[in-house]
């Protein structure tokens, strides 16, 4: 059990299960190693009640082994004193609102510690999103309450106040003659109680500040599916419409984009950003590296195949 320095964390590597390193010259300090990866610092010791307590003291990252260890002793020297560290932390803690919850949540968010799908950080434009739902969301609707007093009807009440539209509201962005219309609906208020149950969950899992999830069992109203698709006569006034604007030389590549997005059902996104190498003309598909679900391959039409063989040049198969 050696000391416990930056050197022994880094090499400390993930296991099936989550697994404890402690070090040799500080009784009670350690670190948690979980299969993920991600390892936390904590110092463990018995208060003045003789009940063990463990209090976790920041994530191998945010904080050095040093910092760890200089918390740890500063932990140990109030429990000498007869204090309950973790206790004293939870009281604060937990007279905290909402609001002051958003801004814990939206600093770990911005510094790439909240995770998302597969167990990757979050991406730039999920951030985005995830800011606009607090901000005109969840921040005016709940942020006044103390979060230990938040309770399952008052989730239920700010997804039905999204639905109804109450937090409807139309301002100017930074871009020139840019405007943000947020709507509310039934979309924006079914994923609002989905961020705001990961919010939750950090307070739970990572502040401990709370025992029970509110925002879990909340009954969300069944998200929009879209299944209206283009029909064959659409899809022919599109093509007039695209062999037109092919004219001007200035709309080109834009034409070639709408092309591929209507012939591939790609994402826009996807498609704007598309590399050369997620492109197998053989196997006749994409194979992108980072979609919303991560890796993904698509399978590709040939008119799709036939202008990633044309040289850059060549006119698009029409739709």
């Amino acid at each position: 059990m050696p000391k416990l320095t930056k050197t022994v964390v880094d090499k400390s590597e993930p296991r099936e299960r989550q697994y404890t390193v402690w070090c040799s010259e500080l009784k009670g300090f350690g670190i948690f190693v979980l299969s993920s990866g991600t390892r936390t610092y904590f110092v463990d010791y018995r208060n003045a009640n003789n009940v063990r307590r463990r209090m976790k003291l920041g994530r191998h990252g945010a904080v050095t082994a040093e910092q760890a260890r200089m918390l740890a002793i500063q932990a140990l020297a109030e429990v000498s004193k007869g204090n309950d560290p973790l206790e004293d932390r939870n009281s604060t803690r937990k007279a905290i609102s909402v609001k002051e919850l958003c801004e814990l949540y939206i600093k770990e968010l911005e510094e790439g510690r909240i995770l998302g799908k597969g167990g990757r950080p979050k991406k730039a434009s999920t951030k985005i999103t995830d800011l606009g739902r607090i901000n005109r969301h969840i921040i005016p609707l709940l942020g006044k309450k103390p979060v230990t007093h938040v309770t399952k009807a008052d989730v239920t009440a700010m997804m039905k106040d999204i639905m109804a539209g109450k937090t409807r509201t139309s301002e100017k962005t930074k871009k020139l003659r840019g405007k943000s219309i947020v709507r509310g609906g039934l979309g924006a208020a079914s994923r609002t109680v989905g961020l705001l149950g990961g919010i939750f969950t950090y307070a739970r899992d990572e502040l401990g500040i709370i025992e029970l999830n509110p925002a879990h069992g909340v009954r969300k109203p069944k998200d929009v599916v879209r299944t209206r698709r283009l029909n064959e006569d659409e899809y022919r006034s599109l093509g007039r419409i695209l062999t037109k604007a092919a004219e001007d030389e200035r709309y080109t590549r834009i034409v070639d984009i709408i092309r591929l997005i209507a012939m591939s059902g790609c994402r826009r996104g996807e498609i704007i950003e598309l590399q050369k190498v997620e492109i197998d003309s053989v196997g006749s598909a994409f194979r992108f590296e980072d979609t919303k679900e991560g890796q993904s391959v698509r399978p590709m039409g040939l008119p799709v195949a036939e202008y990633f063989d044309c040289p850059p040049s060549a006119p698009m198969a029409q739709i």
